[in-house]
């Protein structure tokens, strides 16, 4: 699979793949009708629409040119030195092939003046945080509401560039 930037026709198949791969990664912690509803809420193509355009972000997909097997969304945050990646998901049937650290390598090259790349991932998911933790991550804290106003908690990890 090659990562490159997504466009507007990706939106479909993106919004699919979030869609089975929070099922598959968060049903047993969060129950299937709350996934549905944060997946058509987090995920709906609407929201996905808007990331798209976003000011000093990147959304990434891999791609074989049959399928995506996976996502990436980054933007700066109010300090250019940091940047949040928002997403990365990669299709459970894709998963331990290399594409989540495609990836992440393109999001860190996106950003080439940022010093530190901040995410909030569940506690919960220990492969998610193993993965992130191979690659330079280290804790940072926690919050009460991932990804803004979700009211779920999260744990923040952290990696310094550069």
């Amino acid at each position: 699979m090659f990562v490159r930037t997504a466009s507007e026709r990706d939106l479909v198949a993106v919004h699919a793949l979030l869609v089975e791969t929070w099922h598959a990664t968060y049903d047993a912690i969060y129950g299937a009708e709350r996934v549905t509803a944060i997946t058509d809420d987090w995920h709906s193509i609407a929201s996905l629409k808007a990331r798209l355009t976003r000011p000093n972000s990147e959304f990434l997909v891999a791609d074989d040119g049959r399928r995506l097997g996976g996502m990436a969304f980054a933007a700066a945050t109010t300090d250019p030195k940091i940047v949040l990646l928002n997403q990365l998901y990669v299709h459970p049937a894709c998963q331990r092939q290399g594409i989540g650290q495609s990836l992440l390598d393109e999001v860190e090259a996106s950003f080439p003046e940022m010093d530190t790349l901040r995410l909030e991932v569940e506690e919960a998911n220990a492969v998610a945080i193993a993965f992130y933790e191979a690659n330079g991550f280290r804790p940072a804290g926690r919050t009460a509401n991932c990804g803004g106003n979700s009211g779920l908690p999260a744990l923040i990890m952290e990696k310094q560039l550069g």
